[in-house]
């Protein structure tokens, strides 16, 4: 990466944490990201595998500021982004988020984002980084009188602390309050107050782990991020980059926008039927997607497991007796069954089910690979 094209990526204002830590950086949605951290002087090489144990076996933390951070309030604002975004608002109460969809009139996704259902007049909205200008452009551009949309972006932080040993970090902080029980549940979220400032506390995430995410001023988030990764290290876990986070959403089964999910890339091959409101009277992209899901999707997102040497990666061509039935969307190693995976979309006319077997095109060279349901490792987010 050039100095010219460094110099037009953004940067969170934990960039000088991360330098600290010895982070390698790359540029990631407009922004300039750790992907990894180094290792120490004791003899620990540190890096992604590293990271991503340590996130399944007991804690890590993630900067990730890059995501977008939008509000809509005013009068009616839920029942606005109801109308808009494709799941179904109502299925929720304040206090609780839900993931959902933005999607085009064709159907092909704009973007997936988290909604906290703050109450019936204000709605924040999580998108990804490269798509949060757009997201709030298309919201403000259709809001009716007395709704505004106003783009966060650079006044909040959001860090990510996930694995088994999660809540109690967060508790130790002070962060985590006494609800009676031993948890938030899954997708509920408190606003808290932690040295003074406030911060947004969900029980969500995106690695598969028992997790949460918090957003917090921007302002003095590094005492923030000193404090959580001093206990995240004392359970034994670590800082952990994008490189981490991406192997470990791919071993859940989960999209990431740009790779499994896109304009190309409808809810209903990527199966996230489930983030649509199929009942709902309306919202972008319904037409569309009620006539492919009547029809059937000629494409359907499938997990594959490789059975021999080798990692798959996103955009290799997927055969199955010599004719190409598919494309893989994203692919990796995954350090928890020491084997390649990837998610890919297969076409519904080849007829593939699980346990099927099926060749990727790992730059000229077959790898057979098991057709299989994600996730690749059990889930633990509730």
């Amino acid at each position: 990466m050039s100095d010219a094209d460094a110099s037009d990526l953004r940067r969170s204002p934990l960039h000088a944490r991360h330098e600290a830590l010895g982070a390698t950086f790359a540029p990631f949605g407009g922004w300039e990201m750790p992907v990894q951290y180094a290792g120490t002087s004791t003899g620990d090489k540190g890096g992604v595998v590293a990271e991503h144990t340590a996130t399944r076996e007991a804690a890590g933390l993630f900067d990730v500021s890059h995501l977008g951070k939008v509000r809509i309030s005013g009068p009616g604002a839920a029942a606005f982004v109801d109308a808009c975004l494709t799941n179904d608002l109502t299925r929720i109460v304040p206090g609780k988020a839900q993931y959902t969809l933005c999607c085009a009139d064709d159907g092909g996704v704009v973007d997936d984002l988290i909604l906290y259902l703050v109450g019936d007049d204000e709605v924040f909205a999580v998108p990804n980084a490269a798509n949060s200008a757009g997201v709030g452009k298309r919201l403000a551009q259709v809001a009716p009188d007395g709704i505004t949309v106003s783009d966060e972006h650079d006044a909040h932080v959001v860090l990510a602390v996930q694995g088994p040993e999660s809540a109690r970090v967060l508790a130790e902080a002070g962060i985590l309050p006494d609800t009676g029980d031993d948890d938030l549940d899954y997708m509920a979220f408190v606003d808290v107050t932690w040295n003074g400032r406030p911060i947004r506390l969900c029980r969500t995430g995106y690695t598969g782990e028992h997790g949460y995410e918090l957003i917090a001023p921007a302002e003095g988030a590094e005492a923030l991020w000193d404090a959580l990764l001093a206990l995240v290290t004392e359970v034994g876990g670590r800082a952990a980059g994008l490189g981490a986070r991406d192997t470990l959403r791919t071993e859940a089964g989960l999209p990431l926008h740009g790779q499994d999910l896109g304009p190309e890339i409808t809810p209903v091959q990527a199966r996230c039927g489930f983030a649509v409101g199929w009942k709902k009277a309306g919202f972008w992209g319904r037409d569309a997607l009620l006539a492919e899901r009547e029809a059937g999707p000629r494409r359907r997102s499938w997990g594959l497991k490789a059975t021999g040497r080798g990692v798959p990666r996103s955009h290799m061509p997927v055969t199955l007796d010599g004719a190409t039935v598919g494309e893989t969307t994203s692919g990796t190693f995954s350090p928890t069954l020491k084997t390649g995976i990837a998610l890919a979309l297969l076409d519904t006319a080849a007829g593939l089910s699980e346990g099927d077997v099926v060749s990727v095109d790992v730059r000229g060279r077959p790898l057979e690979c098991e057709v299989v349901s994600p996730p690749f490792v059990a889930s633990h987010v509730r």
